[in-house]
């Protein structure tokens, strides 16, 4: 019998962790999978993924830069892909029909709650960004019922787009938007959902965003502190998370989707930072 095949497609993909990530949530589960990187050509996704699955792939994951059109080509969506606009989870229901789902905002509130104990509940949360990296996380976040949420972006209008979009999953609490200069009190939780600072660019944030207190998390991940961790700890954060953690999380819960278990990322994730 041939092994379940599963993938993830992207463009460059040579540097992706998703094969080793998975190869190890197999072996640690006793899963017989083979799970492969595709490079698809940035004009061909939509036939790459048709090939896919009519030669019995179960599962695509999608990354950069064809998370929004693989939303677009699926027949059905998740309720957290819904409004996500992007999709980074792909495979055949129960009728067949291709359904886009998105694990990333899942992957980020379990690092952030599960792996490092922070408590999202109540907090005052500054998203940084507002583009598909954030877009598909608001919805998990707001699911935690943090008192406020403010998005911060350097076109104020797309981040008041957001506001808009997620108004009725707010529920209590307080969702704004404004630019990035314009936050001047402190924050529990400040998320960068930017990619500009492994470009060496910050955001011009005030310095008084980041209290003795406040838990800073950069959804980009590096051996070393990113330049925005980096910021955070001069002006003094209390702790600082990369997404490394974020990755393997996300991960974990596509394999959920597709094999209906939960492997434990705990070993995962350290095997990825030592190795």
């Amino acid at each position: 019998m041939d092994k379940a095949l599963y993938a993830v497609v992207g463009n460059p993909i040579s540097h992706s962790k998703s094969p080793r990530i998975h190869g190890l949530f197999a072996k640690q589960t006793g899963e017989d999978l083979e799970y492969i990187a595709i490079q698809a050509p940035i004009d061909d996704f939509s036939d790459v993924v048709r090939d896919f699955f009519e030669r019995g792939g179960l599962g695509l994951n999608v990354t950069v830069p064809f998370k929004e059109e693989a939303w677009k080509l699926a027949d059905r969506r998740t309720g957290r892909a819904g409004k996500a606009g992007a999709a980074n989870t792909l495979y055949l229901d129960k009728d067949r029909q291709l359904t886009a789902d998105n694990t990333d905002g899942a992957g980020l509130v379990a690092d952030l709650v599960d792996n490092h104990g922070v408590s999202l509940s109540g907090a005052r949360i500054l998203v940084l960004g507002a583009g598909g990296a954030v877009r598909g996380v608001l919805g998990p976040l707001l699911q935690q019922k943090p008192a406020s949420l403010t998005i911060a972006n350097r076109t104020v209008a797309k981040a008041q787009g957001l506001v808009l979009l997620f108004a009725e999953d707010a529920g209590q609490a307080a969702v704004d938007a404004c630019g990035f200069a314009t936050p001047d009190t402190p924050f529990d939780v400040i998320i960068n959902g930017t990619s500009a600072s492994l470009q060496g660019d910050l955001p011009p944030l005030a310095p008084a965003v980041v209290g003795p207190g406040t838990v800073v998390y950069d959804m980009m991940y590096s051996l070393d502190a990113t330049p925005f961790n980096q910021w955070a700890l001069e002006q003094g954060a209390e702790r600082v998370f990369d997404g490394l953690g974020m990755l393997v999380e996300q991960a974990a819960e596509s394999f959920r989707v597709w094999r209906g278990l939960s492997p434990d990322t705990a070993p995962v994730i350290e095997e990825l930072r030592t190795t």
